[in-house]
């Protein structure tokens, strides 16, 4: 039997935008000819898959049809929520719909996740599949390249899952690494009849209201229309909390593979960092008298920077009133006065400049400066600069 993929597409991706009233999801963003939502589609056309299942809302179920149009994937079911209920009624929803058997493999992913060596995650699932039982369920850890608050973690014996931690603070991520602990990367693998026995033991009245709103959903043109009195009366709770965190039966496939869910501007500064050489063209690059900075993409409402600052170089004192930056130093240890502090960077360090803060970068060093900057507002060309000192004598 084939795995059949359930794509989670409901996430309204607002870490990246706080502020904004209207925004992109990150599904969908375009970082450059491709798509979160799109490198997912493309790596569930794999041989060992069935046609997907795609789990969303009103709001994108536009957006969700012309991926699959442009994506070339003609069969697939997409499971339409009436209202948002966080991820445990979403993935019980659709394993509940009638054209999956009961022993049907069923491999959870989310839309937002950006994964690299996609063969060896896929040799894992299959590896995995006589494994699964009608109570156990699989989940995915990575091993993680730093510590890092913006990730969940668990710990294992032989590769049972023993505990779990919530985006830890720093310190508490290092003592959870040191003990072989896992980035928990929140995709999920099971039999459908694992659902059903798990939510019927752990979660019943998320299971009963589901199972209505499956029940009495509209069907049209390969989309369930789930039954909003239903589904809005099941508790709106993560499948981690509501499961994963009751069940004793985890098992863990651990993964050494580049993955991101490109959570926060500074994973998506350190993506187009890694990448920069399919970014780069020469034409962008501009030369300043304290070193230059290549434009890597224009996306909407973004930019993404390289600044290179020469040894002894110095930016002007600045601010914007159009938008705020994100650096990640890639290289040297640049200087920083922001408003009115002043410390110096490491390599891999970050740091934000909200709209309308006082800022400047100094490299005091012998070596040159990197950094990748993604600008993030309504304007973002270089007349929104407001300077109040420069070496450069260009303030007029």
């Amino acid at each position: 039997m084939k795995i059949r993929p359930v794509i989670l597409c409901g996430g309204a991706g607002t870490r990246l935008w706080p502020k904004a009233k209207k925004h992109q999801a990150k599904q969908f963003i375009d970082f450059g000819n491709w798509t979160l939502l799109g490198k997912t589609l493309e790596r569930v056309k794999a041989s060992i898959y069935d046609a997907p299942i795609i789990s969303t809302n009103a709001k994108y179920l536009r957006q969700v049809k012309q991926h699959l149009k442009k994506h070339k994937i003609r069969k697939f079911k997409i499971v339409l929520e009436p209202a948002k209920r966080n991820t445990a009624p979403a993935i019980l929803s659709t394993a509940l719909i009638k054209d999956i058997p009961n022993e049907q493999p069923l491999m959870f992913l989310a839309a937002d996740h950006l994964i690299e060596k996609v063969g060896l995650f896929n040799k894992a699932i299959k590896k995995n599949q006589k494994k699964l039982t009608q109570n156990n369920i699989f989940i995915f850890g990575i091993k993680p390249k730093m510590p890092s608050s913006e990730f969940g973690y668990f710990l294992t014996k032989s590769n049972k899952v023993t505990r779990f931690v919530e985006k830890p603070k720093k310190a508490k991520a290092k003592q959870i690494i040191s003990k072989k602990g896992y980035w928990n990367s929140g995709m999920f693998y099971l039999r459908k009849d694992s659902i059903i026995n798990n939510f019927k033991k752990h979660q019943p009245n998320i299971y009963q209201n589901c199972n209505k709103a499956v029940t009495k959903a509209k069907y049209k043109s390969n989309v369930y229309y789930l039954n909003k009195q239903a589904f809005t009366k099941a508790t709106a709770k993560s499948f981690d909390y509501a499961i994963l965190e009751k069940t004793k039966d985890i098992n863990a496939i651990k993964l050494d593979i580049p993955w991101s869910d490109l959570g926060s501007w500074k994973e998506i500064c350190k993506m187009y960092g890694r990448n920069k050489r399919h970014y780069f063209k020469k034409k962008n690059v501009f030369h300043r008298p304290w070193g230059s900075y290549v434009n890597l993409f224009n996306g909407k409402e973004f930019l993404i920077k390289e600044i290179y600052v020469k040894p002894k170089g110095i930016l002007s004192l600045q601010k914007h009133h159009h938008r705020a930056e994100h650096w990640v130093v890639t290289h040297g240890k640049p200087k920083i006065t922001l408003n009115k502090k002043y410390f110096t960077m490491k390599p891999d360090e970050t740091i934000f400049v909200p709209l309308g803060a006082i800022h400047r970068i100094e490299n005091p060093y012998k070596k040159p400066v990197k950094i990748i900057e993604a600008q993030v507002g309504s304007i973002l060309k270089e007349t929104d600069i407001v300077r109040y000192q420069d070496i450069y004598g260009r303030i007029k």
